[in-house]
């Protein structure tokens, strides 16, 4: 299955098995025995994927940030620039409803520097920081409304149950720790944010 494209190029998703053998420009992946490794170049792109199994065997992300945790002022700006100005790339999965068996994988990427997809990273995370009491935080940045419109034209229903195919791991998140000896809105949970992007 090729690539199916999200209007103006947003967003692209791949399935996993077809993004290994066919990488696309930036991104190379070598085997060894019956691991895959897939390299980016990360001058032009930014990898958030945890490694997992493919009908190739397992994958391995190299240079992937998977869970993103900053802890200083100089990370969290890098972080942003990357994330605005990099093509992104992020592993995610389909199982049917009711069920946490994973039935697909998939790749998602999107242009970060995109002018409609900056604009909305940078507001919510600007909104991110505004909207928080203390000084740590955690914000989800979620692409599953997104995923659905595209699997609404491309994923036919289950036989079954006559609903299509769930999304696992359709988000990633950044969270920013500070030193602070008494955060307790980030204890307590209070400083926990979500936005999604839309990319239609």
């Amino acid at each position: 299955m090729y690539a199916k494209k999200i209007s103006l190029c947003r967003m692209t998703v791949t399935e996993l098995d077809d993004f290994l053998r066919k990488p696309p420009s930036g991104v190379s992946v070598s085997t060894q025995k019956s691991t895959k490794r897939v390299h980016i170049d990360p001058a032009t792109s930014l990898l958030l994927a945890d490694p997992c199994d493919a009908l190739a065997g397992s994958v391995v992300f190299q240079g992937s940030l998977g869970r993103i945790r900053l802890t200083n002022l100089w990370e969290y700006s890098s972080f942003r620039k990357s994330l605005v100005s990099k093509t992104i790339y992020l592993l995610v999965s389909t199982h049917l409803p009711n069920s946490t068996d994973v039935m697909k994988r998939y790749v998602v990427s999107m242009d970060g520097a995109n002018p409609l997809v900056r604009w909305q990273l940078e507001r919510g995370l600007d909104w991110t920081i505004s909207s928080v009491a203390g000084e740590s935080y955690q914000v989800e940045i979620d692409l599953s409304d997104a995923l659905d419109k595209w699997a609404s034209r491309n994923f036919p229903k289950d036989n079954k149950t006559g609903m299509r195919p769930q999304w696992a791991d359709a988000s990633f998140m950044l969270k920013y720790h500070s030193d602070a000896l008494f955060d307790f809105p980030y204890w307590f949970g209070l400083s926990k944010r979500k936005f999604k992007l839309r990319l239609t």
